[in-house]
């Protein structure tokens, strides 16, 4: 089969493929789904051959939207956002969710053995007796678990999630890493299913859909919403999503040589030669690994040491070492897109990056960068397209109304 990697484009000459559907997994801000044509069509605008690189995949809207089309590079730092990219890139083989599930039975039954007290939400009849109830699940982590699978249990039982819900992450995870280590599982295998798990999570969690912080019940309304996310059984979310994304797997996902890397951004640059490159940095002064650090401790699961402020562990329940995108910090937002600029350069590739009237940055500084760096070797133009951007509780607002610009520079 011909794929367009080895078709030979002449300048100028513009090859148009519709976007695939694909399923979304997780909930994330600033995802490009909504504007997915407007992002594929820029990037397919100046693309003349090779890898289509997105440099800070996120969620992997891009992946979805033309992984069955193009051959695709994608990275991000954060080790999620690799997982859930190659759901969408690499072929799975079979997968026996039922024997999957029933070792995740066997696990969680086990795991919820060695707790000798009740952390159930069954029975409360006032706000306070669901605080209560709130309070003993807190208090897990303060106990000594001696099994290894217990990282959640310990670290967000009643926060995001019920201790309950907690329990069947670790015995959901147990039972993954189980079949890798015994070979039953290839990389693509273990990617579908702990992304799936990722989903599992977000759609059970109490939160705006994040992990910065956890609501508390002050009201009995509040209450009430947090219970009916108590109640979910993160188990039957989880099955429901895997068959259906087996099947989408075996439908949609074609492999066209795709890779992916959790590499620094311009150490990404530094391994490319020619293409595309997409590049949707953060937007504004928030770090994502502050947002998301939940799910990179799932896909770590490493014990990392949670941040400490006044003597106590914050309310975030925080890695105490996470990433700090230098495009999140003002004093070092100019130079980090310098050294986008020119890893691009570098690389002798095109470039299509999307970002906000909203961002740190004012787009006449963004040009001026653009032009310092890329000088007369680069074409370079905007477009703009404007829609709501998604701040998923973060401000009072759900969303607001934001200009997406698409600075593009082509190689002359």
């Amino acid at each position: 089969m011909t794929t367009l990697a080895a078709i030979d484009y002449a300048p100028g000459e513009v090859h148009v493929v519709a976007p695939r559907v694909y399923p979304q997994l997780i909930k994330y801000m600033g995802s490009k789904a909504k504007i997915i044509n407007f992002v594929s069509d820029s990037i397919q605008s100046i693309y003349d051959g090779g890898v289509i690189c997105d440099l800070f995949s996120g969620a992997a809207s891009l992946s979805g939207a033309l992984g069955a089309s193009y051959p695709i590079l994608t990275n991000d730092i954060q080790h999620y956002s690799s997982l859930i990219a190659s759901v969408y890139l690499k072929p799975v083989r079979e997968i026996d969710t039922e024997a999957l599930i029933q070792d995740s039975v066997v696990n969680y039954k086990t795991a919820k053995s060695r707790i000798d007290f009740d952390i159930d939400y069954e029975g409360f009849t006032s706000l306070e007796e669901f605080n209560e109830i709130e309070v003993r699940n807190r208090t897990l982590i303060d106990q000594n678990f001696r099994h290894h699978y217990h990282l959640f249990v310990k670290n967000y039982s009643g926060t995001w999630w019920s201790g309950e819900q907690c329990l069947w992450i670790d015995a959901i995870k147990q039972a993954i890493d189980k079949r890798v280590k015994s070979g039953e599982y290839g990389q693509a295998e273990y990617a579908l299913t702990m992304s799936t798990l990722l989903h599992a999570m977000a759609y059970s969690s109490q939160g705006t859909g994040h992990y910065a912080q956890y609501r508390d019940a002050k009201t009995e309304s509040s209450m009430l919403d947090i219970n009916i996310y108590r109640q979910k059984k993160l188990q039957d979310l989880f099955v429901r999503k895997l068959d259906q994304m087996i099947i989408w797997s075996k439908e949609n996902v074609i492999d066209l040589n795709h890779s992916l890397t959790t590499l620094d951004y311009t150490d990404c640059l530094k391994k490319l030669n020619g293409g595309t490159v997409y590049a949707d940095p953060p937007y504004a002064f928030v770090h994502y690994s502050r947002f998301y650090h939940a799910m990179e401790t799932l896909c770590l699961y490493d014990y990392p040491d949670l941040q400490i402020k006044g003597g106590s562990i914050v309310k975030g329940r925080y890695r105490e070492e996470r990433h700090q995108s230098p495009f999140c910090i003002r004093t070092q937002v100019n130079g980090a897109f310098e050294d986008l600029f020119s890893g691009v350069k570098k690389a002798g590739a095109n470039l299509a990056l999307s970002y906000s009237d909203t961002a740190m940055i004012s787009l006449e500084t963004l040009l001026d960068i653009s032009k310092k760096t890329l000088k007369s070797n680069y074409e370079v133009w905007v477009e703009d397209l404007d829609h709501q951007h998604m701040t998923m509780g973060r401000q009072n607002d759900r969303s607001r109304d934001v200009k997406e610009l698409m600075l593009l520079a082509r190689r002359k």
